[in-house]
């Protein structure tokens, strides 16, 4: 069997297919309010109640938003191929939502934050939160009041677990890139950092993303029907399905 660990990167792609808008595309989660009042820590300064009311809305809105056969499938691999292989699957996601979670993925790494979480500025310790956040929130950590943000890696700030993610890449053999453009450091370069470690590197896009050439191929299409295909092929076969 030619792999044995895998590690998966999903993007806004994966999501955009149960419902959850594309970031900055024109009908987007963030097309009423201009990018740097919401989703960098100047605005969040400037003006805190807008912020913390945006992502309010923001984590209101997964409350029906449900996983599509894309989330199974991974949840699938990641159950199966153990067994299968004596390794393991490893997810990284770029996005905030809970909809891995919710298909049954296991330890995943939000490496931009979590829309269900909240920060502590006072303590710097971070908890699950599934209510309104305001400028009079109280950590249920240290008591501090009127220091808690949205636990999101807004731009400027450095993402959450890179060393891990960047041991993970060297020790895998399979990568698998998922709804991501290709356009966002430091994730758009885990696909060259994976190869460079001898890993087979594939994309599943709707077309090509701006690293295509660090992959050895993609398989483009809705990763709700493509993706299932792949895990299906896999875990029968062992091997990487080339087309679909």
């Amino acid at each position: 069997m030619p792999y044995t660990n895998i590690v998966i990167l999903t993007g806004a792609g994966i999501s955009a297919e149960s419902g959850i808008p594309v970031f900055r595309s024109e009908t987007g989660l963030w097309e009423n309010h201009r990018v740097e009042d919401v989703a960098e820590y100047s605005g969040f300064v400037r003006n805190p109640k807008l912020v913390h009311d945006f992502y309010n809305g923001m984590r209101k809105s997964l409350k029906d938003r449900k996983p599509n056969p894309a989330h199974e499938a991974i949840t699938r691999l990641q159950q199966e191929w153990p067994k299968k292989s004596g390794g393991r699957v490893s997810l990284v996601t770029q996005n905030i939502d809970d909809l891995h979670e919710k298909a049954g993925t296991e330890d995943v790494i939000h490496m931009h934050g979590e829309l269900n979480s909240i920060l502590c500025e006072s303590c710097h310790v971070a908890y699950p939160f599934f209510e309104d956040s305001s400028t009079d929130t109280v950590c249920e950590k240290c008591g501090a009041k009127g220091k808690m943000r949205p636990d999101i890696v807004w731009f400027g700030e450095m993402p959450y677990d890179m060393d891990e993610i960047a041991n993970l890449l060297s020790s895998c053999d399979l990568f698998l890139s998922i709804g991501t453009s290709g356009v966002v450091y430091p994730a758009a370069g885990f696909s060259a950092m994976a190869r460079q470690s001898g890993a087979t590197c594939i994309e599943f896009n709707l077309e090509k993303s701006a690293v295509v050439s660090s992959f050895n191929y993609g398989l483009y299409g809705k990763a709700s029907i493509t993706l299932p295909k792949f895990v299906d092929h896999l875990l029968e076969t062992g091997e990487a399905l080339q087309a679909v």
